[in-house]
């Protein structure tokens, strides 16, 4: 059975509160459960673990390289400049799939380049918690 560790970086524990304009009114416990069931359904396992702390973030990819198939994850504003967590999931050498509620796109400048994308396999952006599911999709296609 593929195994997925699904990470949520800094903030994504406000989900439902934070900005439900542009994140949704969903919480995060309520999209989590919803991902660890879609990914049974897919046949995989996931397993989910959020941090504000850069620090901690890179230490459970480290982790992960010992315990799981694949990444996915949204490193929240992580991902437009911790060259720390890119290297962290380079190294792992476990296919990732960037994640992102909104369509960064189209907001903000800076939310525009993604330092995570060039190591990941792929980015999921703009469906709102369907992202993740969709991420999920991808990752049972993956070899």
């Amino acid at each position: 059975m593929k195994k997925i560790l699904l990470i949520h970086g800094p903030n994504i524990n406000l989900t439902g509160v934070r900005e439900p304009g542009v994140y949704g009114r969903a919480t995060l416990a309520a999209i989590n459960e919803e991902v660890v069931l879609h990914a049974q359904k897919c046949g995989m396992q996931c397993t989910v673990f959020q941090s504000n702390h850069e620090g901690e973030i890179i230490d459970r990819i480290h982790q992960a390289m010992e315990e799981f198939d694949a990444l996915i994850i949204n490193a929240g504003a992580y991902t437009h400049y911790s060259y720390a967590i890119r290297d962290a999931i380079a190294a792992v050498r476990l296919p990732c799939v960037e994640v992102h509620m909104s369509n960064v796109h189209a907001r903000e400048e800076f939310r525009h380049h993604s330092v995570l994308s060039p190591v990941c396999a792929g980015v999921i952006a703009g469906f709102g918690k369907t992202s993740y599911l969709l991420a999920v999709d991808a990752v049972a296609t993956m070899d």
